[in-house]
């Protein structure tokens, strides 16, 4: 018997501490049960990922396995994720693109082209787009007849107390294999796909820290299109998708040194942190990681409800 069938989840994070992570994310039910790989993704075959329903690369703290939970996708439903390294692209770094060792979008697509998954998601910093990276993401996708879709939506679209502004794509195919779970992918069945070119064509401007989506409605009003439906995250949205409680509802202000004033969780949470284990690898852990919130409302708006 294959012990593949019985890990629907392939979780693959060349870090140690985060595979540490995302193993005690696994044993504490916060994500799909499966296994951990640790090796470079330039050295994993396509054949490490078959009987895998869930696949995500780069996993980091497992923050795209968080959000399909809080999206209620169903563990045995096909879902890929690969939020690939910033830092060729960021504006905090040297910006070398496609010249960066740490480019690493065409080993995603090795792996995509060898297994094609159903639905592939993926989170990037908004400055890849002037950067024609999500270009190169969709002509390599529509290569394979995937339709995509991408659009620039900030943290603060659900609540949280900052903007992070972030890329956001799906690739999805009208495949069987996702039917009788919740309805099909959004938009496969009547052929809603955008992206069969460059980004301009999916509605993703690059303006530098003001990217929004084809109704240029604002970073913090950005929609997705899903069944016909938009679907609004922004404050004042009349279509704004409604939200358990979070845990940034609960929040008290603070002046800071720079005599700015910011908003920090209410429950205690000190802003310095002596003596916190392992507190540099925390850091790089959290910065980072995706908004888990917002990816689930990208999954939700994916998805036909």
């Amino acid at each position: 018997m294959n012990p593949a069938l019985h890990a629907p989840a392939f979780y693959n994070e060349i870090e140690p501490y985060l595979c540490a992570w995302l193993n005690n994310q696994i044993a504490a039910g916060l994500i799909a049960p499966g296994r951990v790989d640790g090796r470079d993704i330039r050295d994993l075959d396509p054949n490490d990922l078959a009987g895998h329903r869930q696949v995500h690369l780069f996993a980091g703290v497992g923050g795209w396995a968080y959000a399909a939970r809080l999206a209620g996708w169903p563990d045995e439903v096909e879902l890929w994720s690969a939020s690939c390294p910033c830092q060729p692209f960021s504006l905090a770094g040297k910006r070398a693109g496609t010249h960066d060792p740490r480019h690493l979008w065409p080993d995603v697509f090795r792996l995509v082209r060898a297994r094609r998954p159903a639905v592939l998601v993926g989170e990037q910093v908004a400055a890849a787009v002037g950067q024609h990276w999500l270009d190169r993401v969709f002509a390599d996708l529509a290569s394979l007849d995937y339709a995509c879709r991408a659009v620039v939506l900030p943290a603060c679209a659900v609540n949280a107390p900052h903007r992070r502004d972030r890329l956001w794509f799906v690739a999805y195919t009208d495949d069987a294999r996702l039917q009788g779970h919740a309805g099909h992918v959004a938009g496969a069945a009547a052929g809603r796909g955008i992206a069969h070119g460059p980004a301009s064509a999916a509605g993703v401007r690059d303006d530098e820290g003001d990217v929004a989506d084809a109704d240029e409605s604002g970073a913090c009003d950005g929609r997705l299109q899903c069944g016909g439906q938009l679907r609004g995250t922004g404050r004042d949205s009349p279509n704004r998708v409604g939200r358990a409680p979070g845990a940034w509802d609960k929040h008290r202000w603070i002046v800071c040194h720079d005599g700015k004033i910011r908003r920090v969780p209410g429950s205690g949470v000190r802003l310095l942190a002596h003596g916190v284990p392992a507190r540099m690898p925390r850091l790089r852990a959290a910065g980072n990681a995706i908004v888990p919130q917002l990816a689930a409302e990208i999954l939700r708006a994916l998805r036909d409800d």
